[in-house]
Formats: C-alpha cells, sequence, structure tokens
C-alpha cells in the first residue's frame, strides 16, 4: 500500500482541510501508485502564507551563519537519503535512474551551495565623497515568497528556488506539482529533521499539494506574499506576472521554449549526432532547454540525418527505475500531446525518418512510452518548429551560410537555450554574439547546466526580470538597503 504524505506548515505535518487526497502514479507502470498526498484548498494555501508571515522576522533576523547551517543540516539528510530521493524520482516522473541520480545530486549541492553564501552574502561597501562617513548597501530578505513549481524537475527546481531564499532570510510557501510531487516533500522530510537540528522557527518552511487554482492561486494572491517565482508553461506564467505585477509584487517566471543547436559543414558528425541526441531525447525531452530545432548546413544533411537516426536506433525504452537509456513521458496527457503534434507534422508534410509512435511489447501497456523522433522536410513556420513538443523530438531543416543558420535559429518567440556544434571557433564567436538566447552552448548539449552561474531565458521564454542560480538567484529574493553612515 502506497504511503499518504501530508503538508507541511507552521513546521508540522498537516492534512488539508478537505480531507481529501489524490494518487501520484508511475509512468512507466500506471498500476503502481507511488504515493497518495493531499488535495488541498484556499483555506490551507492561506494558513500557510499566514504561518510564513508570522515566522518572517523572527528568521530575517536570524544570522546568515545560523540560516546556512539549516541548508547544510538538510543538504546532509537529503545526501545520506540519495538512492531512495533518485529511485523515488525515477518512479513518479519517469526520468531514467541515472538521470534521477544526476538531479538529485544536483539539489543535494544546491542546498550545500546556498549554505555557505548565506555566510557572506550581505551587502558591499563604497568610497563615500565625505570626511568620516561609511558608505554601504544591505541587503534584506523580501519578506513571504511563494514558489509554483513543475514536475519535469521535482527535486532541482523547487531546491533551487527555495534555497537561495531561505539563505537570504525569506520565508517560503511551495506548491508542487501533483504529477511528481513525493519525492519533494521526502526533501522536506530532511528540512523537518534539519531545521529542529539547527533551531529553526516554525513557519519558515511550508509546503503543499493541490490544484493551481485551488492553492497556486491563494498564494500568488495573499497581500502577505511579497516576491512569487513560477516555472511552467507559458500560457500560466504569463497570467501569474500579471496577477502578481498589478498586486505589487515583485515576480519572475521562466516559461517555455523552441530550442535550435546548429551543425555546421566543419562540425564532426557523429560527435554532431551525439550532441544533438542527447539534447533532444535526454531525460525523454522533458526539459526546457531541450533541442527541438536542428539546424544543419545543406551540404552534410544526408549524413547527419544517417547519424542521427543511428543514435535514435541505439536509446533503449524501458521502464526508468531499471535504467535504460529513455523513459517514459511523465502522464497520459503529456504522452497525448507529443503524439498530437507528430501527427501535426506529418499533416504538415514532414518526413518521419525514425519514430514518430509508441514502441510496441508487453512491457510497454502500461507506461506512457514514446519513441525517439526525428523528422525533415519542415519549414521553420511549421507548428513543429514553433511550438514546444516538450517530448524526446527533433525537427531538422537545413541552411546554406551561417547568416541563415542564426536568423533560422531566432526565428522562435522563445529564447532560453541554444547551441551550435562547430569546428571554427570564429563561427562559435559570431554565433554567441548574434543569438537571442539567454543560455548559448557551444559543441555541448543544450541541456545540462552548472548551479553556480545564472540560468533564465529570454523574450517570450522569461520575464527577463531576475535570473535564477548562483547570486543571482540571491539577488531575487532580496532588495537593497543604501547606508550613509557619518556617526
Amino acid at each position: 500500500m502506497a504511503d499518504t504524505y501530508e503538508n507541511y506548515v507552521d513546521g508540522e505535518w498537516r492534512a488539508s482541510e478537505t480531507g481529501s487526497t489524490f494518487e501520484v502514479r508511475n509512468p512507466s507502470d500506471t498500476t503502481q501508485v507511488v504515493a497518495e498526498v493531499q488535495q488541498s484548498s484556499e483555506a490551507d494555501a492561506n494558513g500557510a502564507v499566514e504561518a510564513a508571515a508570522a515566522a518572517q522576522d523572527e528568521w530575517a533576523d536570524t544570522p546568515g551563519p545560523a540560516r546556512g547551517k539549516f541548508l547544510r543540516e538538510t543538504a546532509k539528510r537529503m545526501d545520506q537519503r540519495r538512492d531512495e530521493l533518485a529511485e523515488t524520482l525515477a518512479s513518479e516522473e519517469g526520468k531514467t535512474l541515472s538521470e534521477a541520480s544526476g538531479e538529485v545530486g544536483r539539489a543535494v549541492n544546491i542546498f550545500y551551495y546556498y549554505a555557505e553564501r548565506a555566510m557572506d552574502y550581505a551587502g558591499e561597501s563604497y568610497n563615500p565623497s565625505a570626511q568620516g562617513q561609511n558608505l554601504y548597501t544591505v541587503r534584506e530578505p523580501m519578506g513571504v515568497a511563494g514558489l509554483i513549481t513543475p514536475w519535469n524537475y521535482p527535486i532541482a527546481i523547487p531546491a533551487w528556488k527555495m534555497a537561495p531564499a531561505l539563505a537570504t532570510g525569506n520565508t517560503v510557501v511551495c506548491k508542487l506539482s501533483g504529477d511528481a510531487p513525493t519525492v519533494y516533500l521526502k526533501v522536506v522530510e530532511c528540512m523537518d529533521e534539519a531545521a529542529e537540528a539547527a533551531g529553526v522557527p516554525d513557519g519558515v518552511v511550508n509546503v503543499l499539494t493541490g490544484s493551481g487554482e485551488a492553492v497556486g492561486q491563494p498564494i500568488i494572491q495573499h497581500e502577505a506574499v511579497d516576491a512569487v517565482s513560477f516555472t511552467g508553461s507559458r500560457q500560466v506564467g504569463d497570467m501569474i506576472y500579471e496577477q502578481a505585477t498589478d498586486a505589487h509584487k515583485r515576480v519572475q517566471t521562466e516559461l517555455g521554449s523552441k530550442n535550435p543547436t546548429v551543425v555546421t559543414e566543419s562540425a564532426d558528425i557523429e560527435e554532431a549526432a551525439r550532441i544533438v541526441g542527447g539534447g533532444a531525447f535526454g531525460v525523454t525531452g522533458q526539459a526546457c532547454t531541450a533541442t527541438e530545432r536542428v539546424l544543419v548546413d545543406e551540404s552534410i544533411e544526408e549524413e547527419f540525418v544517417d547519424a542521427l537516426v543511428d543514435y535514435a536506433e541505439g536509446v533503449e525504452i524501458g521502464h526508468s527505475v531499471e535504467d535504460p537509456g529513455m523513459g517514459p513521458k511523465v502522464s497520459e496527457s503529456e504522452l497525448g500531446t507529443t503524439l498530437d503534434y507528430i501527427e501535426t507534422a506529418k499533416e504538415e508534410g514532414a518526413t518521419v525518418e525514425y519514430g514518430g509512435g509508441q514502441p510496441e511489447g508487453s512491457e510497454y501497456e502500461d507506461g506512457h512510452f514514446v519513441e525517439p523522433t526525428v523528422v525533415t522536410g519542415l519549414d521553420s513556420d511549421a507548428t513543429v518548429m514553433q511550438e514546444e513538443v516538450f517530448g524526446p523530438f527533433a525537427g531538422i531543416m537545413t541552411f546554406s551560410d551561417l547568416d541563415e543558420a542564426i536568423e533560422l535559429a531566432n526565428d522562435v518567440e522563445y529564447g532560453l537555450a541554444a547551441g551550435i556544434v562547430t569546428n571554427d571557433h570564429s563561427e562559435a564567436n559570431r554565433f554567441v554574439d548574434e543569438i537571442d538566447f539567454g543560455i548559448v552552448k557551444v559543441n555541448e548539449a543544450t541541456t545540462g547546466l552548472e548551479l553556480h552561474v545564472p540560468f533564465g531565458g529570454m523574450n517570450a521564454s522569461s520575464s527577463e526580470t531576475y535570473r535564477e542560480q548562483g547570486e543571482e538567484g540571491m539577488d531575487y529574493f532580496t532588495i537593497i538597503k543604501t547606508v550613509y553612515d557619518s556617526y
């Protein structure tokens, strides 16, 4: 029988006032229930915000090293449960066990990183114009941070929002995605233990499950919430941005994308296919940084397509905890969306070079599996070349020169991650200069990020307000006070 998880509010585990729960199922085998979690309400959300607001002053007054101790103690407990967390993540989200282990390790390191940064992040000193004066800045917490997180990186994304918010003295209210909440609820178990060890006030961390309408909206709209950070779809993100800014809250959104990788004539074909295949089919294409548009020099198109098809053929599909090359889509609706996009591509004239459907076999019958898919023959304005498929999909177009390649790469409304594969560094430099994307990769997959550098998109991929991760992730959760001291 699957375990039932409660919300974590005001330092204790609480059942929702609705009395209702919902099941989280394994996308590799939907007959398996991973957990039951709370179907929370507006009253639950309001209670969590009120608990965070009540604890905020005491937490803000807690010295940075003490806040860092809390994050460090959390990271230690996560590290001790690393294998359990990875298996839980794989079981509920669909990443392979290796991919899940990598994400868990990233989350552990995020907590360790911000534990250290909490000790020395305070402000700056300046040289004043007047003698006998001290001139400096102090960074103070925004207050209560509302965090709305997605299912596709269910431990890393909540970690990279929550850890910098806590390190800088904010209290937090976090709504987890209903598709894959269990792994982070286990992180909250670690935080609960760490809070007792580090003497953290009740109400500093509050985490709930439930629908966006019932839980997310009240968090965003509550007058006690000072900052909102959201990662998810553009449609929802635009709505959240409008509501939060209308209420004069600080807001940060990271949304979808349609990421290109350019393969130039000078590139090594096999290496390029490996880079593109990893970026397109890794984590089942369920990453906002995944490669979906592949722009190939027309002189090497045939050779490259053959190499990418060979790569796709070599991707072993299977149950995530068995650690295959690629796991399932997270849900039936996500699977249906991907298959619908592939059908649309066919209707618009695409040639499916590989994949395009669901794998056959009894081992796939109860899961949300899809084949890695490679298509050719579409123009830049085709639906699947403009809209995010969010599955293991690579649409290939050709270009005649670098001017056209950059023009095609920029020919989308999004702008998160872009890559180029080349053995000509002048091509790489020009691409970096002219591409309108927030992350640029040279001879690397568009997926895969460092935790100590800024992360974020441009254009429709982001609110373009503040970056996440690194020191910039702390900047978002603080406001500057400038002090002129002539005492």
